[in-house]
């Protein structure tokens, strides 16, 4: 079989299963969030106890502030938490002799899994404890995962609801729904579906096995399936083994990489058919899904082509552009994983970023910078291509005097600014973050390739420090490989990105959301510029890529283009 006849295959596969499972799912995930009172009636057994035991009254809604409030709240308990357990690790069960956490780490990696993240500093298989993986990190690619999806559903209903004063429901309604009628169910699917293909599950520290050369060594054990499953379901992406997706233990064969895959697009692409139910009318669903598949299948082709060849005396000995792959994937399927954490906010990893030719890097690191939204985390990527949408309504709207409506909902002053804000501050920590990192005196000892200025090195070495930057700050968490991040000065300005880059889009949109559900639905007439279909779709597709390519196009310059024109 031809590479070309195996990527074609396994990309028809994908689209099959998304294909089959986008209606019912997104209509089902529609009718969990639904907020009337005859569904909440509905509630399973354990949602009314959990509801009991936190004192949360399931009918009350929450304006925008509430809910952010809330959600703020919660993400700050569970960081605590996570930072306690770490430090606390040598006195729980099952240490395995791995003692507390390091404070920089501990508070590093806190941050990276309540933001959905999942940047890694560590080497699991030597930091963390079975303990700390399933009842911390485990934990948190659920409910992080749950989050965001919370997030979409409220600025849905605030582009719905007419006049209700600010309402956009209630964040832990969202929250325990999302978690206990979506993630979990689908992630129990997954991980038996994992494990019939290898992937293992267990809670000791390892096994002693003599290598070829007479001499004994340890392989770690952990309980990969049921996190594999979920890390990938809930776009999360921190592997349980230092190696990730491309561990065996995690990612045995062909088929469980392609079941990842889909694990990692299932979610984000019903949800623009959720959106569509949601709104009553899916051709607005359609649409953005439209745009996403644009955008997605251009990153993949452009990856594709810039991996097939043979370029180096090492590649063309192999082939193909094989360092850093596994070889039980291949390039297509190395590419195609790829292609779908960059864009998903995943951060999952079977090959080695760094070791892809400058163009191909470039393409994944490009699909970042779009904001990740092809299509994006889990109510991370609708949420922030519907601020797009607005974006590319108030454009349009200045183009052809066209009023700038977004489903009947006027974009005022307030609302453009929010949409701004929520859009500019991902590029202000990437290239603010990757500016000053550059700059300082220690970071060429920090970097996997260096040189004089003008360099190959020296351009690679700054497409390290800028994936790092555009990794943290878009929540992706996946990374070059050739940069060393345990100083202080990573471990802080990459968690500061993290933070930032999580919660201050999300408090734009709920305001957003807050501002649209106290207006009243204004009729469509003539000058109201059509949000569904073709012509819209281009104008979206060429709204998002403008906005990366103005933005982002001097530092690409200096880095991946730099280097591929060398």
């Amino acid at each position: 079989m031809t590479p070309a006849v195996a990527a074609g295959l396994q990309i028809a596969l994908v689209v099959a299963v998304l294909a089959l499972t986008y209606v019912p799912l997104g209509d089902y995930m529609a009718r969990i969030y639904s907020t009337d009172t005859e569904v909440r009636s509905n509630d399973l057994r354990i949602e009314g106890l959990i509801y009991r035991w936190c004192w949360i009254d399931p009918r009350a809604e929450q304006r925008w502030y509430g809910y952010a409030g809330s959600l703020l709240g919660f993400s700050l308990a569970s960081a605590l938490f996570l930072y306690a357990l770490q430090r606390l690790q040598g006195v729980l069960p099952l240490d395995h002799g791995l003692g507390a956490v390091s404070p920089a780490v501990a508070f590093n990696t806190a941050v990276s899994f309540v933001t959905n993240t999942n940047w890694q500093s560590y080497v699991p298989e030597t930091t963390m404890s079975p303990v700390t993986q399933s009842v911390g990190l485990a934990v948190q690619n659920f409910v992080s995962a749950a989050v965001g999806m919370a997030v979409a559903v409220a600025l849905i209903r605030g582009l719905v609801r007419v006049g209700r004063g600010g309402e956009i429901g209630n964040f832990w309604v969202d929250l325990t729904r999302g978690t206990l009628r979506i993630l979990l169910p689908l992630a129990v699917v997954i991980a038996l579906i994992l494990l019939s293909q290898g992937v293992i599950q267990s809670y000791r520290s390892g096994f002693t096995s003599t290598g070829l050369d007479g001499n004994a060594f340890t392989t770690a054990l952990a309980p990969v399936a049921s996190q594999e499953a979920i890390k990938e379901l809930g776009t999360n992406g921190g592997g349980i083994l230092a190696a990730n997706s491309a561990h065996p233990f995690e990612n045995p064969t062909p088929i469980s990489n392609i079941v990842e895959i889909i694990a990692i697009l299932l979610i984000p692409v019903a949800l623009t058919r959720t959106y569509g139910t949601m709104i009553g009318n899916r051709r607005q669903g359609l649409t953005v899904l439209a745009v996403m598949a644009v955008l997605y299948t251009t990153v993949l082709a452009v990856t594709t082509a810039a991996e097939s060849g043979a370029r180096g005396i090492a590649a063309e000995a192999a082939g193909a552009m094989m360092e850093g792959k596994e070889v039980r994937f291949g390039i297509p399927g190395s590419v195609l994983f790829a292609v779908t954490t960059t864009g998903t906010s995943t951060g999952a990893v079977n090959s080695a970023h760094d070791s892809m030719s400058p163009l191909g890097g470039g393409a994944i690191l490009l699909n970042m910078l779009f904001g990740e939204i092809a299509p994006g985390g889990v109510g991370t990527g609708l949420y922030s291509m519907l601020v797009l949408a607005m974006i590319a309504v108030f454009v349009g709207g200045l183009l052809v005097g066209r009023t700038p409506e977004f489903l009947g909902k006027k974009l005022r002053r307030r609302e453009i600014t929010l949409a701004a804000l929520a859009v500019l501050v991902m590029p202000a920590l990437v290239l603010v973050g990757t500016g000053i990192t550059v700059i300082l005196s220690s970071t060429t000892g920090y970097l996997g390739n260096s040189g004089d200025p003008g360099t190959p090195g020296a351009i690679h070495g700054f497409t390290e420090v800028l994936y790092a930057y555009a990794s943290a700050s878009n929540n992706n968490g996946s990374a070059f490989g050739g940069l060393t991040v345990t100083s202080d000065w990573f471990q802080a300005s990459l968690g500061l990105c993290m933070l930032f880059g999580r919660f201050l889009p999300i408090v734009f949109v709920l305001a957003l959301a807050g501002s649209f559900a106290s207006q009243r639905r204004t009729p469509a007439g003539p000058g109201t510029l059509p949000t569904a279909g073709v012509a819209f779709a281009g104008l979206l597709t060429g709204t998002t890529v403008l906005v990366a390519s103005l933005t982002f196009f001097p530092a690409l310059a200096l880095g991946p283009i730099a280097e591929a024109l060398q």
